[in-house]
């Protein structure tokens, strides 16, 4: 919620200036504050449609397979066929809004319905639990609170298992922070993502709002955004946290040992740990020998050691689903969450390339121009279709968290840019802010900034390839940008 209300402020701002200047950001940008941020701004959001769209090809084609069509799970041909024909329904509803179909509003519908059945169905699993008591609404409220604890420590529910690990403990916390750390920066990437902030203004200008419906505006996304929010990912994260979190009977089977079909996941958690505590004696050996080491000491694992890489194990689509089994039986629960999932990953693919697009356009200095924005829309689809070539983990849900962080370290770009403009007298006028509207104006929007910025800093900062530190590149980048625009 607290990522959802910066970002709402943040595009509140955004939209005040391009309703009040009538001018496309892009150029306004350019013009009034530095050419320099303008470009990095759609860059960014550039790169970020086409990281997001891996996630949501894998969300999709992870529905199809694993829910609506299990017997199809284990087939490549199937996944990239589904993969292609997600791409090419996105292409033909991108091509009918280039043209003003009227068939889009019968898609659009039918796409709201899919979301709203399993949306409706999680509200119902969380008002069956509620009277059943099996709710600590308490714990759940002060959840919407932020605790910058977690960003130190393991969650409540797992950091008793750890402790019970022993020497192994400090290991397990490094991963889980680790975890814990990626999972919060996709909440604050996603929640309002750098793209999103492109298409707004100038899906307000294309409406025809002006001056007279700056409030409406603000109005419009406060409730139409954060409220919404919190309700539908509020009900889905309690029914699935209730279901998952610090649980392993859906991993472990009353024995210990890891229930047939779940090995991969397992494998994947339990491994980490054996690399990191041999390490050495893994190094010593030749590349080839190194597997069967290494599933000798996972068999060497303590029963602790594994009830903590239950855990953490990343859940399919297939998994998250039976948080619906308490509402209508496993196998409609299944079909219910395939549907409301394909449904999240066709619109959200839509828009992507939507977006993307629009920054063609403007790129090109083309605006409206319908051959390129069809052309430029097709590169979000082309890449995210070719997913099963970058992600190959048991879990493509779990591809929606390293993309978002990378979404999410983009972020501070738009809004350190929006900040500026907001106090753009060249561009704005007499409508800019002035006394304490200017101080509430950009008293948010230096905390939305700042929080952004400490988000970006804290996920790139350790990230490296082999000996070359991204990360700190990323951010020495991100400085630079930030002294230019000035």
């Amino acid at each position: 919620p607290l990522a959802m209300i910066l970002g709402v402020v943040m595009l509140s701002a955004i939209g005040y200036v391009a309703m009040s200047s009538g001018r496309r950001p892009f150029g306004a940008v350019n013009e009034h504050v530095s050419p320099v941020l303008g470009w990095a701004w759609l860059i960014a959001a550039m790169l970020a449609n086409l990281v997001w769209c891996l996630p949501q090809f894998a969300l999709g084609t992870g529905a199809i397979q694993q829910n609506l069509f299990p017997s199809l799970e284990k087939s490549d041909a199937a996944t990239w066929g589904a993969g292609l024909a997600l791409f090419v329904l996105a292409a033909i509803v991108v091509r009918a809004y280039d043209r003003d179909s009227r068939g889009v509003k019968l898609f659009e519908l039918i796409l709201k319905a899919m979301v709203g059945i399993v949306v409706i169905s999680f509200f119902l699993v969380v008002g069956k639990m509620t009277l059943a008591g099996a709710l600590d609404w308490g714990a759940i409220l002060r959840g919407f609170v932020p605790n910058p604890a977690y960003l130190f420590k393991p969650a409540p529910a797992i950091a008793e298992a750890v402790a019970a690990t022993g020497d192994h403990a400090a290991a397990w916390t490094e991963y889980i922070l680790g975890t814990q750390k990626s999972k919060i920066i996709a909440g604050f990437g996603t929640a309002v993502g750098i793209n999103m902030t492109f298409l707004l203004p100038y899906s307000m200008l294309r409406k025809g709002w002006g001056k007279e419906h700056r409030g409406l505006a603000i109005f419009d996304l406060s409730t139409g955004l954060i409220i919404p929010f919190m309700l539908a990912t509020g009900c889905i994260v309690i029914a699935a946290g209730s279901q998952f979190h610090g649980k392993t009977d859906d991993i472990l089977d009353a024995s210990g040992a890891v229930i047939a079909g779940k090995e991969g996941g397992f494998n994947a958690v339990a491994d980490t740990l054996v690399k990191k505590i041999h390490a050495a004696d893994l190094k010593a050996l030749a590349p080839e020998a190194a597997p069967a080491k290494i599933a000798e000491f996972r068999g060497r694992l303590s029963a602790e050691d594994r009830r903590v890489a239950a855990m953490l194990v990343d859940r399919k689509d297939r998994d998250l689903a039976k948080a619906l089994a308490a509402l209508a039986g496993e196998g409609t629960g299944r079909i219910v969450f395939g549907v409301g999932v394909l449904g999240m990953a066709l619109s959200t693919i839509i828009i992507l390339m939507l977006i993307n697009g629009f920054c063609v356009c403007e790129a090109l200095g083309r605006p409206g121009d319908r051959t390129a924005h069809f052309l430029g829309s097709l590169m979000p689809g082309l890449i995210g279709m070719c997913f099963p070539l970058i992600w190959t983990a048991q879990s493509r849900a779990a591809l929606a968290v390293p993309t978002s962080v990378i979404g999410g370290s983009l972020l501070p770009i738009a809004y350190f840019t929006f900040l500026l403009l907001m106090n753009s007298k060249s561009l704005l006028g007499d409508a800019m802010p002035r006394g304490a509207r200017r101080v509430r104006w950009n008293g948010l929007m230096i905390v939305a900034t700042a929080a952004a910025t400490f988000g970006s800093i804290w996920a790139l900062k350790d990230q490296a390839l082999g000996s070359l530190p991204l990360g700190k590149i990323g951010i020495g980048g991100l400085a630079a940008l930030f002294v230019l625009g000035l």
